[in-house]
């Protein structure tokens, strides 16, 4: 029973926590991480060296904030993507300089920083400390990532989804990511139960039956990044939700399906389009980072079929990687992008180098990649 297991699991990690140590993501109960298809990388593609200069690229910048002053979504992917590659990477000198950069949730003079507003692209950014202090042990990051956490679900709607909820396919990984690190950090199940109830609402609202998923409800529109937020989500969530809660079942099923669509939609470059079933539609590498993402974790977890799935994300891999310059600036990547139910609306969005949003999807496939 879920219920047995919850307290089996909590008194588990309470143990581990009390001799100074915490979970290692990178040892998981299937074994080595590593198939066939994510060994012998052709040069320019090995997954230490993009991480490295996507990573360094990230530390050259000034924080990504919003008109008040306040670090954005976008900043907090990246950040949390730069700090889990460090740490599977090894480089002990990258963690250590990434950690210092986010120093300022332990620095009441730049609390300014961490924006107050109740609301998903805010709230996610309690991702980053609550990665460092399972990266690093060092406890001191983990209240204000679950303070973050826990603001979400201040109040909660009548059926116990968070007062967030916006029904847009992004949200599934604002949501889903904090809650299944608050979960990992502490073993607590609540917050496996919001992140699991959340985005199996979700997928009862808005996906399809070609397993992929509209913008929003009355939005038809299979944008790119918009599904590459819940394909990442799902991944996430599956990842350390366990098997008998009552909510599994119901998001490897919906995992599975988007993974199928997905895979019969890849284009012969490796990468996926900004509208995913439009023929016309520019190549994009944001959504294609995010696909490719959760297809690595699938296949090493033993979701999805090795050969199959593990050779569509290499394509993806090998394939994004054309699109990162030396500097570790990514280019081809949509902008920030709201709802519309005008088709040219998607296909006529600027395109980026560099934007954030490329730029952390990059981060977690090295990642992934490099963990065995």
């Amino acid at each position: 029973m879920w219920t047995s297991f919850r307290a089996a699991l909590a008194l588990s990690i309470a143990v581990l926590l009390t001799d100074g140590c915490v979970l290692d993501k990178g040892k998981m109960v299937d074994g080595d991480k590593t198939t066939a298809s994510f060994l012998n990388w052709p040069t320019n593609t090995d997954p230490k060296i993009i991480g490295e200069a996507v990573a360094r690229n990230l530390l050259a910048r000034d924080y990504l904030t919003n008109r008040t002053g306040s670090v954005v979504y976008p900043e907090a992917c990246t950040g949390f993507g730069a700090v889990r590659f460090a740490k599977a990477a090894g480089d002990s000198d990258l963690l250590y300089t990434l950690t210092g950069r986010y120093s300022f949730f332990l620095n009441p003079e730049a609390q300014n920083l961490v924006s107050t507003n109740a609301h998903v692209d805010f709230r996610v950014l309690g991702i980053i400390p609550l990665e460092i202090y399972l990266d690093t042990a060092d406890t001191k990051y983990l209240k204000p990532g679950l303070d973050l956490a826990d603001a979400q679900w201040e109040n909660p709607l009548p059926d116990g989804l968070t007062r967030e909820t916006r029904w847009w396919v992004d949200d599934a990984f604002m949501v889903g990511s904090l809650q299944i690190e608050a979960f990992r950090a502490t073993g607590d199940p609540k917050y496996a139960d919001r992140a699991a109830m959340q985005l199996a609402a979700y997928l009862d609202k808005l996906q399809q039956t070609n397993g992929l998923f509209f913008h929003g409800p009355d939005i038809p529109h299979y944008w790119g990044r918009g599904n590459g937020w819940f394909a990442v989500a799902l991944a996430e969530v599956l990842s350390s939700l366990p098997p008998d809660h009552p909510k599994y079942s119901r998001l490897m099923e919906g995992y599975r399906k988007m993974m199928a669509g997905l895979r019969a939609y890849q284009a012969p470059s490796g990468l996926w389009r900004q509208l995913i079933d439009n023929d016309q539609a520019w190549v994009e590498t944001s959504s294609t980072g995010m696909f490719t993402y959760a297809m690595i974790v699938g296949v090493q977890h033993g979701w999805l079929d090795p050969k199959e799935y593990g050779d569509c994300a290499r394509r993806g891999w090998i394939g994004l990687c054309g699109y990162v310059n030396p500097d570790g600036n990514v280019r081809e990547i949509c902008v920030g992008t709201g709802q519309n139910k005008d088709t040219q609306f998607y296909l006529d969005r600027p395109r980026a180098v560099g934007d954030l949003h490329g730029q952390a999807p990059v981060l977690w496939c090295a990642a992934a990649l490099l963990q065995k």
